[in-house]
């Protein structure tokens, strides 16, 4: 009997907790921040720029009420302050709403801030901040502020922070120049033996004034959008470079992220003939210490298809296919040793083999990591070791224009 009214009192005391609603926030009383933007006033100021979703304007299709007057999918609220809580308490006495952080997955960085001060505070505010999500996508903003890029409408994506996210995504699985880094690896990096870690990097195109404007979504070929553009290279939070082309795909390729890329080879004295398009590839790092120093070796393979050929190639010939491995392997090797070099002359291991020598022999990096960066990273001998093979070639094994050729004789 007594159990039972045990149970019976333990089953009302879930009840009463279970029913409590005092955390409800009401969807009417949010205003839901879907980007935030982070510059540096002349001051000295922390300068905020919010890009706060208008829910009916875009389910309804950026369609108003009455006379069809189209709206904005997005409103934009600034606000200056010491600091990021500062800055974001001001916002709130221009909005009616209250700021709703968990939605926001952008964070852009203006590059004057960046380059002067760093990001390593910007970091730890929203580290600390239990409503705002560590993957939350950060970008440096790419020779321009961070408020312009938040200010952009765009089109197709209407909500230009989704437009940022899809870009890199999708450049990052095709062609592999830029990566999408969230908050936490990027602490991950800074706080690596190296201190050094990759963001990529977003510009602007065109005009800014315009591309504030709905007249900017209304034309075919809008005057002002948004582009992914290089990969910013932070050596103890600072911007120190950017890296653009082969340097940003060598600088990839290291670090094993690359998931699709297309890689051009000369042919028969013709530049950019043959086009391969990378479709799996692996890359490993190993490390020993040899008479006191630090060695590094990379291995990487690459499997793939023949794309695009803009001379005739006789790829049913097993000759001629070995050679163009051999080209590819050179084309990419030449690309990983790019990466390196530009790497060591910034003084900044973004490479990550600090942290593989850190983990692997803890006892001996103690004797370099003091000077990793300054005196032992740059002096690094790295070993590139590149296997690449063509699996494939389309739909078509003998080539179109050797078919031309032949008819032509």
């Amino acid at each position: 009997m007594k159990r039972k009214g045990f149970f019976l009192l333990l089953m009302m005391t879930i009840t009463i907790l279970l029913t409590s609603c005092w955390s409800k926030k009401e969807l009417t009383d949010l205003a839901i921040v879907s980007a935030m933007g982070i510059d540096k006033t002349k001051d000295g100021r922390y300068h905020l720029t919010l890009q706060i979703i208008n829910p009916g304007n875009v389910a309804g299709g950026m369609q108003g009420g009455g006379g069809g007057t189209q709206s904005p999918p997005v409103t934009i609220y600034s606000a200056s302050g010491d600091n990021l809580v500062e800055a974001s308490r001001r916002a709130s006495g221009t909005i009616s709403r209250r700021l709703y952080y968990a939605h926001a997955n952008l964070v852009v960085v203006g590059e004057k801030l960046a380059r002067e001060e760093g990001i390593d505070t910007l970091i730890d505010a929203l580290d600390r901040d239990p409503e705002f999500r560590n993957t939350s996508t950060l970008v440096i903003a790419n020779h321009s502020t961070a408020a312009d890029l938040v200010k952009t409408l765009t089109p197709v994506d209407k909500i230009p922070a989704n437009k940022v996210l899809k870009t890199l995504e999708f450049t990052e699985r095709k062609w592999g120049e830029n990566v999408k880094t969230s908050l936490q690896e990027v602490t991950k990096g800074l706080e690596s033996p190296g201190g050094g870690t990759i963001v990529s990097g977003f510009r602007l195109v065109g005009n800014h004034k315009q591309a504030q404007k709905l007249v900017n979504l209304q034309e075919s070929a809008p005057e002002a959008t948004l582009e992914a553009s290089g990969i910013a290279v932070l050596k103890q939070g600072k911007l120190v470079d950017w890296l653009y082309g082969k340097p940003a795909r060598g600088t990839v390729w290291m670090l094993d992220k690359i998931q699709g890329t297309d890689i051009n080879i000369n042919w028969g004295g013709r530049k950019q003939a043959i086009a391969y398009q990378a479709v799996r590839q692996k890359t490993s790092v190993s490390t020993q210490v040899k008479n006191g120093q630090p060695h590094i070796s990379v291995h990487t393979r690459v499997e793939g298809d023949i794309s695009d050929m803009e001379v005739p190639v006789d790829i049913t010939n097993p000759k001629v296919i070995t050679k163009i491995e051999q080209s590819l392997r050179k084309e990419i090797k030449k690309e990983l040793k790019i990466a390196v070099e530009r790497a060591q002359k910034n003084k900044t291991d973004i490479l990550g083999f600090g942290e593989l020598i850190h983990r692997t022999r803890p006892n001996q990096f103690k004797k370099f990591k003091t000077e990793w960066n300054d005196v032992y990273f740059p002096k690094l001998d790295v070993d590139i070791t590149v296997e690449a093979y063509v699996r494939r070639a389309g739909l078509r094994n003998k080539s179109f224009l050797s078919g031309i050729k032949e008819n032509q004789k």
